[in-house]
């Protein structure tokens, strides 16, 4: 998307910024709908946010976040307003400014949220906030961040922590929907093809990419046993593993039994590959936030760059980027994205994520009323396809970006919080369990998704 707005002059598409999407796309971008165009945007200004807390992480930035008045000034030993004590501000200015910055746009998407409740179509007043007026919410959004950097410690810190903990959970839960849709696609995609010629290459190619998804999982299951247990303790670590092994297992053997395959004929061991792998994912996130380092060694421990582990901070500046973090942030980046440019034809994910079955049949170009385009811009703007109704909810599309703000904020941070004198960044274990029961909704609610048809025997579910 930046790409795309870069090869237009600042005189064709700044004055744009205070339009409506469509004009944002009038002269310099391919056509499309004005609904996935919106989003992109909404998803653009999420990504920049993302990239301006990524960059508060960056080793030498601490001298530069100090010189905010009252942010924090000098090294260990130092008063910080709000706080009593002294604290380390070497460990503490890079966490307090990704707060912030998550806080503000968290604050920018609820406020959107809020107002954007009951939006039916692009002829509601509030539609034409959501799809225009690009310079005046970047403006907002970068005032409500600003103002967030002179919010008094205190409170605050401990508060948001567990605000950004709740968030990140339900997102978790929404990158599990997003993936049970994309694997949906994928299976019928690759079954499409499969039946319309060359069945045994595409047969095969199926096979192997469930194959694959269930050999990493296993290879994840090794390994975790390996690095993350000991024959005398890490009993924790020894159940989630099981457990998660387990109900893994019993998942795949679920889609796969003729009631499910009769009810659901899209269900298959594809899907549960991801789930799996999925599942599996989120055991390691959640085994790395585990405050015995005993049980949590490092990546470069594991792979023999060092032979130490150390707590995080002691004196020093935190490790902020390590693989779990990296991974998470991809995951992020990929289910943004995806959400803003998804039509899925699958009804229950649709009403999962509270979008209409209607986007399915709406094609690039064509408005949903049977607009026309002029053949002077034809192919040169974004089409308003939402004139007879929205094709997903607003309110429930930027709840999902406010949601997507806090679990960045934590991913960033290692779900780290400062300790008790405000020296040293320290994981927790409410960390760990949000994480570890977050595997176990997921696999719940995959569940649900095969056996819902045989349970609720009235609803229609095609």
């Amino acid at each position: 998307m930046g790409a795309a707005l870069g090869l237009c002059s600042a005189a064709s598409w700044i004055p744009c910024l205070c339009g409506s999407a469509p004009c944002l796309l009038s002269r310099c971008c391919p056509s499309g709908n004005n609904s996935t165009v919106t989003r992109l945007i909404y998803a653009f200004f999420l990504l920049l946010g993302v990239a301006v807390a990524c960059v508060m992480l960056i080793p030498g930035m601490e001298a530069q976040l100090m010189k905010i008045p009252g942010f924090c000034d000098g090294g260990l030993g130092t008063s910080l307003p709000g706080v009593n004590g002294h604290v380390n501000c070497d460990v503490l200015v890079g966490y307090k400014a990704v707060y912030r910055v998550c806080f503000g746009m968290a604050m920018f998407f609820l406020l959107f949220a809020l107002v954007m409740i009951k939006v039916k179509s692009s002829q509601d007043p509030r539609a034409s906030v959501h799809n225009g007026f690009w310079f005046f919410k970047f403006a907002v959004a970068v005032a409500i961040t600003v103002g967030a950097f002179f919010i008094p410690d205190g409170p605050f810190t401990t508060v948001w922590f567990y605000v950004g903990m709740s968030g990140a959970f339900c997102f978790i839960l929404i990158q599990l929907v997003l993936l049970i849709d994309f694997a949906h696609s994928w299976n019928e995609a690759w079954v499409e093809k499969m039946e319309e010629g060359n069945s045994r290459c595409w047969y095969a190619a199926l096979l192997s990419a469930t194959g694959i998804n269930y050999v990493l999982s296993l290879i994840a299951i090794v390994l975790f046993y390996v690095y993350y247990t000991h024959p005398e303790g890490c009993s924790e670590n020894k159940a989630f593993i099981s457990l998660n092994m387990l109900l893994s297992i019993g998942a795949s053997i679920l889609s796969i039994l003729p009631k499910i395959q009769e009810s659901q004929p899209r269900s298959g061991l594809l899907q549960s590959s991801v789930i799996t792998i999925y599942t599996m994912y989120l055991t390691w996130s959640a085994m790395t936030n585990e405050p015995d380092r005993t049980c949590n060694p490092s990546l470069l421990s594991i792979i023999g760059y060092n032979g130490t582990s150390t707590t995080p901070g002691q004196g020093q500046g935190v490790q902020w980027w390590d693989a779990q973090g990296i991974v998470g942030l991809v995951l992020f980046l990929l289910c943004v994205l995806y959400s803003s440019i998804r039509t899925s034809t699958n009804s229950q994910v649709n009403k999962l994520t509270l979008t209409s079955d209607e986007a399915t049949l709406i094609e690039d170009g064509v408005s949903r009323n049977d607009g026309s385009v002029d053949d002077g811009d034809e192919g040169h703007r974004a089409v308003d396809n939402e004139k007879d109704g929205v094709t997903y909810s607003y309110s429930f599309f930027h709840f999902m970006l406010f949601l997507a703000s806090l679990y960045i904020m934590m991913t960033l941070t290692n779900w780290y919080s400062p300790d008790s004198s405000y020296e040293t960044m320290v994981s927790r274990w409410p960390a760990v369990w949000v994480k570890i029961s977050s595997s176990w909704v997921c696999i719940v609610l995959y569940v649900w998704t095969l056996v819902a048809p045989l349970v609720l025997t009235n609803r229609d579910f095609d």
